[in-house]
This record gives C-alpha cells, structure tokens and sequence, in this order.
C-alpha cells in the first residue's frame, strides 16, 4: 500500500506521507512557510495565522490542513506576504515586544519574520 502523496507548493512538487500537514511536508521537503505558533510536541490549532496559505483561491492555515495529492498551494506570494507582514506588525504594535531588552534579542522567531517580512 503506498503511503505517499505528491502536490505542488509555489509549483515545486512535495512528497509527504499521508497524514502530514502542509507545513510538516513543506519542512520535510526544504520549502520554508512561516509558523509562530506550531511545536512539534503540541497539537496544531493554526492560532497565530503566520502559515496562511492559499488554496483554491480559499485562505487556509498550513499547520492545520492535511496534505493532499495533487493539491496547488500557494505560500510566497504578494497577498499573503502581505498578510504575514500585517500579522507581525500587529503583533510588535500591541507594545509586549520590547526586542532591545529581551533575553532572546538576536535569537527570535517573531524578530526573524520581522526583518523577513521588513517591517
């Protein structure tokens, strides 16, 4: 029985094993999509919305939806960038994330994406 399925993300072909999310198989498969709030020990809830993907034209969280064979996923592209830069800015905006006097300056998921997405 084959446990393996194939689909594109931003058209590079993935192989996953049935039953991984979208963003499992992407780490999987070397394609970075974004994620503040996906560790590997709890179960996904798609909470912080950094790994917002596209779908058919249908906004989806990547931690959360399953991999499908032949499925089209679109991560890095404008629209959603522009999403992913809303959604750190609204995060450093809320005024509990002081970078220059935090222990982890330097070594930051949220600091990351903020240089990534440059905000």
């Amino acid at each position: 029985m084959n446990t393996t399925i194939k689909f594109k993300i931003d058209g590079k072909e993935i192989i996953a094993e049935k039953g991984q999310t979208i963003v499992e198989a992407a780490t999987a498969n070397g394609v970075y999509i974004p994620t503040l709030c996906n560790y590997e020990s709890i179960k996904p809830k798609g909470c912080c919305r950094m790994c917002t993907i596209k779908i058919n034209n249908r906004y989806m969280t990547a931690c959360t939806t399953p991999a499908s064979d032949g499925m089209e996923v679109e991560s890095n592209i404008p629209d959603i960038n522009d999403i992913r830069k809303g959604i750190i800015e609204l995060l450093f905006v809320s005024g509990n994330h002081f970078c220059p006097s935090c222990e982890k300056s330097g070594n930051c998921d949220l600091q990351a994406l903020g240089y990534r997405y440059q905000m």
